[in-house]
């Protein structure tokens, strides 16, 4: 005779004891998994007299069932249990105040920004163009020759040989805007640019903010006080600008600009190399040969434009000596700047 009453007690008085989910799977396999007592036990029914088998058959079927039901019912219950311990574990009070350093916006971005937000209040449009360009829009419209040393390989990142490659200016968008809207035209475009070049004051990835003014009767009058009333506003001082000539194929006349060191004061330091003077963007009035690549009458309208390096400002703005700095995501550098 099986011992139906017994394997049914026995089973209980375990489950009773189990506290956890792998104490339950094997006990569970004990008794009924494939060489449990119970699989074992219906097994050897066909070794019963058929009136015995039919009884004790009856009494081990309604037991595996009820077995069933009481193995996933404290399946359940134990991983309640479960469950309300690890929340009991992680529980935070959220009435206790932020002991962690809270995010903040990058210092390039918040360059972008201050340069963005001073110059749309003086009347400029965004406008923007992709980063990778075709040649004829990053160099030719733009009055660079073919044998000009910006197009060597050694500067630029070509991609391929159908004309394609990384713009290394954002002058690109300039052109766009002129060949898709008759002047007047007032913008500036913001962006990444690329070049090969590596150094702890460039980066072969930085960004860049051009702007470009075309209309009738504009002079290099209206570029300088433009760019003076700019820088002003940028550093927040009345600090003293100068504009040093100089030579792009775009623009003509040319000048390169500088700032006093605000570091020394105009007296001469390292930052400066001793002269005084920091050098922060380049500028002039558009190449009349520009004016015609983009189909505007030269004899009609006038224009500048001026571009500066995003991180060179940032630089002097924070007082940075190696641009490389910004992009190693080293949380001490950030957290100083984070609120300046």
């Amino acid at each position: 005779m099986i011992p139906v009453e017994e394997i049914e007690r026995a089973v209980l008085e375990e489950l009773e004891k189990v506290s956890a989910l792998h104490q339950l799977q094997e006990i569970k396999a004990k008794y009924l998994g494939k060489k449990g007592v119970l699989t074992q036990a219906l097994k050897e029914l066909p070794s019963l007299p058929a009136e015995e088998r039919k009884v004790v058959g009856a009494s081990l079927n309604r037991l595996k069932e009820k077995l069933e039901h009481l193995f996933r019912q404290r399946e359940e219950e134990l991983k309640i249990r479960q469950w309300e311990e690890e929340l009991r574990k992680e529980w935070y009070d959220l009435t206790v105040p932020p002991t962690s350093y809270l995010g903040g916006l990058h210092p390039i971005t918040l360059t972008i920004r201050r340069i963005r937000d001073i110059l749309t209040s003086m009347g400029f449009e965004v406008k923007s163009g992709p980063e990778v360009e075709l040649e004829a829009y990053n160099f030719d419209m733009l009055n660079i020759p073919p044998y000009h040393p910006a197009r060597d390989m050694q500067d630029t990142f070509y991609l391929d040989k159908e004309g394609y490659l990384l713009r290394t200016h954002t002058s690109p968008v300039q052109v766009r805007v002129m060949l898709e809207q008759e002047p007047p035209i007032k913008m500036i475009a913001y962006g990444k640019v690329y070049r090969r070049d590596d150094d702890p004051t460039h980066s072969p990835m930085f960004h860049q903010v051009e702007g470009l003014v075309i209309d009738r009767d504009v002079s290099f009058g209206h570029m300088k006080y433009t760019i003076e009333t700019f820088l002003k506003s940028f550093f927040g001082e009345d600090l003293p600008v100068r504009f040093r000539a100089s030579y792009f194929p775009f623009t003509e006349p040319s000048a390169e600009v500088d700032i006093g060191c605000s570091v020394c004061g105009g007296t001469g330091c390292r930052v400066c190399k001793g002269s005084g003077w920091l050098e922060v963007m380049g500028c002039g009035m558009v190449h009349p040969q520009v004016l015609r690549n983009c189909g505007i009458d030269p004899d009609v309208y006038q224009g500048f434009a001026f571009g500066m390096g995003v991180e060179r400002l940032a630089m002097i703005y924070y007082r940075v000596d190696n641009i490389k700095l910004f992009y190693e995501n080293d949380l001490r550098f950030l957290r100083q700047l984070r609120w300046i």
